[in-house]
Parts: C-alpha cells; sequence; structure tokens
C-alpha cells in the first residue's frame, strides 16, 4: 500500500459530481482512494446520488436519505437514474439507483426542499442526545499507516479525534462503543446540506471501540439534515448499542463549529468480530 497516493487531489464537490447524459440519467466517477480497501465509502457514493437527485427536481437542499447497499461499486464510470416520485410544496422525493455495467450498486430515496436559515434553535430534545465532546484543539490528526489499516479516505480529508478514541490501534479500545473527533474538507471547501451526507460515514467504525476488525461494510444507512452549518469543521460523534449475529448499529451526531446539531444518521452495518 506504500505506492498509493495519498495526497488529496481535489475539493469533495469535484470528487462527487454528476454529469447529465439525458433527464433523468446522470454518470459519476467513482474515485478509488475515497473509500477503504478499494471499496468507495458509504457516505461519498450518498452525496453523490444526491447531487443527482438535486438536479433531477432543480431543488436546493437535501433533507433526508435513506440509502440501501446492495454491493460496492468498483472505481470509475457509474450510471444513476432518478425517477421524481412526487413534487410538493415543501417537499419533493426522488428514488435514486447507482448502477455499473447494467447491475445496481446502491439504492437511495432522497427527500429535497429548503433548509432553514439561520439555524432554528431547539423546540425540544432528549438526554439522550449524544453530548459534545472536546474542542477541535485538543484532538489529534488521524491518517492511518496504510499498511495497518487501507483507509485512503482518511488520508483525503482532515479527521481528527479525540485522543481516547484511538485507543483501539494500540488493543486497548474504551469498550464503550464510542468515538469522537472533528473533519474538514481538503481546499478549505466549506460543507452543505450534500457534503453532509458524506460527514455522516466518515469516522472509523464505532465498533472498533469494542474490538478493532477490518472492513465494517454499510448495509443500509439513513441520514437526516437538520440545517445548514456555519464556516469550519464538523464535530462528530459516533456510538453503537448492539452487535450482534454479525451485524452492528451505529449512530451518528453531527455539530457545525458554533455547537447546532445539524445531521444525524443511522445505520446497520457488517462487523466481522476478531
Amino acid at each position: 500500500m506504500s505506492a498509493v497516493n495519498t495526497t488529496a487531489t481535489a475539493a469533495f464537490s469535484e470528487i462527487s459530481a454528476v454529469s447529465r447524459v439525458f433527464p433523468g440519467r446522470y454518470r459519476a466517477d467513482i474515485e478509488p482512494l475515497w473509500g477503504f480497501g478499494g471499496n468507495p465509502n458509504g457516505g461519498y457514493l450518498q452525496a453523490t446520488m444526491a447531487r443527482a437527485a438535486l438536479d433531477a427536481a432543480d431543488r436546493e437542499h437535501v433533507l433526508a436519505a435513506s440509502t440501501h447497499f446492495l454491493a460496492a461499486p468498483g472505481p470509475g464510470d457509474a450510471d444513476i437514474d432518478t425517477v421524481v416520485l412526487r413534487a410538493g410544496k415543501s417537499t419533493t422525493q426522488v428514488r435514486v439507483t447507482l448502477s455499473q455495467g447494467g447491475e445496481p450498486k446502491v439504492e437511495a430515496l432522497v427527500i429535497l426542499g429548503v433548509l432553514p436559515d439561520p439555524v432554528e434553535s431547539p423546540r425540544w430534545q432528549s438526554t439522550r442526545l449524544q453530548p459534545a465532546g472536546a474542542a477541535y484543539e485538543e484532538c489529534v490528526p488521524h491518517a492511518p499507516d496504510l499498511e495497518q489499516v487501507p483507509a485512503t479516505l482518511m488520508h483525503q480529508i482532515d479527521l481528527r479525534m479525540e485522543p481516547a478514541s484511538l485507543r483501539f490501534y494500540d488493543g486497548e479500545p474504551q469498550g464503550i462503543g464510542e468515538l469522537r473527533g472533528w473533519i474538514a474538507l481538503p481546499a478549505g471547501e466549506e460543507f452543505d446540506s450534500v457534503s453532509l451526507l458524506f460527514a455522516a460515514d466518515v469516522m472509523p467504525p464505532a465498533t472498533y471501540d469494542v474490538a478493532f476488525s477490518g472492513w465494517v461494510p454499510t448495509l443500509t444507512m439513513s441520514t437526516y439534515i437538520r440545517a445548514v452549518p456555519v464556516a469550519g469543521p464538523l464535530q462528530l460523534v459516533i456510538d453503537t448499542t448492539l452487535i450482534q449475529g454479525g451485524k452492528g448499529d451505529e449512530t451518528c451526531t453531527i455539530r457545525d463549529s458554533a455547537g447546532a446539531v445539524v445531521a444525524q444518521a443511522h445505520q446497520l452495518a457488517g462487523v466481522r468480530l476478531p
């Protein structure tokens, strides 16, 4: 893996761009470095598909996405087909399919609309909402040795994690199934409703804090965009509550640099514990 070019080559908006082939059909170029061991990151795929949905529906923001990963796409060209299921006054729902070689790889239902600006204060929130973690300055850069962990994605972004969240590398995980950190995009690009879909799946799996394993493939993922973030990096907190039958759940809460919750995500992933 030492020969891999780990330098970020473009902004996320370029990496996840789509081009219209004809109405309802788009083309994307899957970047091999934005993933793990040659498998593209699920949040990256979800964001790329959302770009096609936004163009097809002529809407401003993503409000939510529910995505099912049927098989891992390979790098290179991919077709994205969109079907507008319902176009209402406040929201539009679009079904999106990403395929390669005529074989569906990822299916998503994307809900589009307009997010509030400025961010609205919460009317109510549960005590179970994941609390904020350490400040950005207290976290350390995380770009693992590719010989140990082939997470080339981590070399494309600026991911910083709380030191305690990295103890799994030393064989001493906290054992609470929780990881915390911050993310910034390359080239100083700011986050929007599309790149928030990516941020929701960018942290190492929360199951690593229980037992360090290899690739943890996402099977299904639902992401909710709550607000457009203010400028600056995002704070991420992820946790898992149950690993059973070779599968684990994960919840991610994303705050902007002002502390507002701007996205939430839930997913089910395959886990092969040692």
